[in-house]
């Protein structure tokens, strides 16, 4: 089983902001004021939880509005700060949201779906802590199997010892992997209560599968799989027996509502009214609906859902948008009131290619590398093959939509689609991507501005 993160409060890092803006820096290149912003914030937050005294209830999240195009690194530094901070993570589009009264997603579903993820994460540590005597118990459990009890009974002590022994080793070496045994597993709840149980139950605090679990009977089936199969299985089940759900969920709601980070995008695309609205009816009013609707969460209030009630008041929230076509300030004035923090991200030209390309621990050249180090091939891509994907990269975003560092991507997709499917047939070796491979592959598609605009 992969290793799982592990998230215990005592074992959380107190970082410096500098050493949290260390910690951006090698994932995302530059944006220097947006890192310093962020990483503020976030300390800040670790010194409210340590104030003693009635100022603590006074001191409120600095929630954060970044201004700038896409793909320029909004959503990586909110995103990388969380896996900084070892906090839960959400990140939605402001458009998903109606005002109350209309059809379609709440704003508050969006703390219920944050506290979920700070329940998935405590499950995830705590799964790891009882990983070993979990399948210390499916390894029993398989060998019961392998030697009935009926058959057990008509060896003797010593030599039913040796026998399960002899097992156990070709268990544990994977030797028995492909043998078939019958496992009883429990029944996962049917489609019909999960969809039932999503549909606004959870707003009112009441969770359907729960109650319909407890009315109706539970049910077990037999399956006839092979032993590799049966250990998944048969780990869930005895996972689930030694884990407390109620105290992960009392730990996972507080670790959401001390540590959680929700990245709001696109809050640009709700501010103003539409194009060629005059007066203030139609879609223009449900957009600022929604500002209102999100308003007290940034605030701080409370919110219903099958856990329990939630406190936002220490939620950080990162706010961005393009602001191509409206401005921060049409904003409603409480909502600007409620992002005191704001920073405006630089567009990315051929020197930040250059940078992204190479210096980030997940780089696209490392990527790449790494993928074709699989089929015996040593990538190595020249000064002069950087300098030309940047240039290219930078001429596309001026000359089609600027995309920021995602045509990074899509030019890098397309110079490395013909090595990648070739790689099984070629001969192990160096592979040296240079600036003419760079032009051969590229060349043309940039130059045809209708085809650059289709494949790139």
């Amino acid at each position: 089983m992969a290793n799982l993160p592990r998230i215990l409060d005592s074992e959380k890092e107190e970082l410096t902001p500098q050493q949290i803006v260390n910690r951006l820096d090698e994932y995302i290149i530059g944006q220097d004021e947006a890192k310093r912003s962020v990483a503020i914030a976030l300390r800040n937050r670790v010194r409210r939880q340590k104030v003693e005294g009635e100022i603590k209830d006074e001191i409120k999240p600095k929630n954060i509005l970044m201004i700038g195009p896409t793909g320029v690194g909004k959503t990586e530094i909110s995103r990388r700060l969380a896996n900084t901070a070892r906090a839960p993570f959400l990140k939605v589009e402001a458009t998903k949201f109606t005002e109350v009264g209309y059809m379609g997603r709440d704003v508050e579903s969006m703390i219920r779906d944050l506290v979920s993820r700070g329940v998935e994460m405590v499950r995830e540590n705590e799964i790891e802590k009882v990983q070993e005597e979990a399948e210390e118990m499916v390894q029993d459990r398989i060998l019961d199997k392998l030697l009935p009890a009926e058959e057990a009974k008509e060896e003797r002590a010593d030599s039913l010892e040796r026998t399960r022994e002899k097992l156990k080793r070709k268990l544990s070496q994977g030797d028995l992997d492909e043998r078939y045994i019958e496992v009883s597993v429990q029944q996962s709840s049917s489609p019909q209560v999960e969809v039932f149980s999503n549909q606004g139950m959870d707003q009112m605090g009441i969770d359907m599968g729960d109650m319909l679990g407890n009315i109706l009977p539970s049910k077990k089936e037999t399956k006839r799989v092979k032993i590799k199969e049966a250990r998944d299985l048969l780990f869930d089940e005895e996972v689930d027996k030694l884990l407390n759900e109620q105290e992960i969920e009392r730990r996972g709601k507080r670790l959401a509502e001390e540590s959680g980070i929700i990245f709001l995008d696109e809050i640009d695309k709700i501010a103003g009214d539409e194009p060629g609205e005059s007066g203030g009816s139609g879609p223009g009013v449900s957009r600022q609906g929604v500002q209102r609707d999100i308003l007290p969460l940034l605030e701080g209030s409370t919110v219903r859902s099958k856990k329990g009630t939630i406190n936002t008041e220490n939620i950080l929230f990162v706010t961005a948008g393009a602001f191509n076509v409206s401005n921060p300030s049409d904003l409603i004035p409480e909502l600007q009131g409620r992002l005191p923090i704001r920073v405006e991200l630089d567009s990315l030209g051929v020197e930040e290619f250059k940078r992204i390309l190479t210096e980030p621990k997940d780089s696209l050249v490392r990527q790449y590398t790494a993928l074709l180090d699989v089929e015996d091939l040593e990538l190595k891509f020249t000064e002069g093959a950087i300098d030309e994907i940047a240039r290219a990269s930078a001429q596309l975003n001026e000359t089609t939509e600027n995309i920021g560092a995602r045509r990074l991507e899509t030019v890098m997709e397309k110079l490395m689609e013909e090595l990648s499917f070739d790689a099984p047939s070629l001969e192990p070796g160096v592979q040296e991507i240079d600036r003419s491979y760079v032009k051969d592959k590229l060349e043309r598609i940039i130059e045809d501005r209708d085809l650059s605009r289709y494949i790139l």
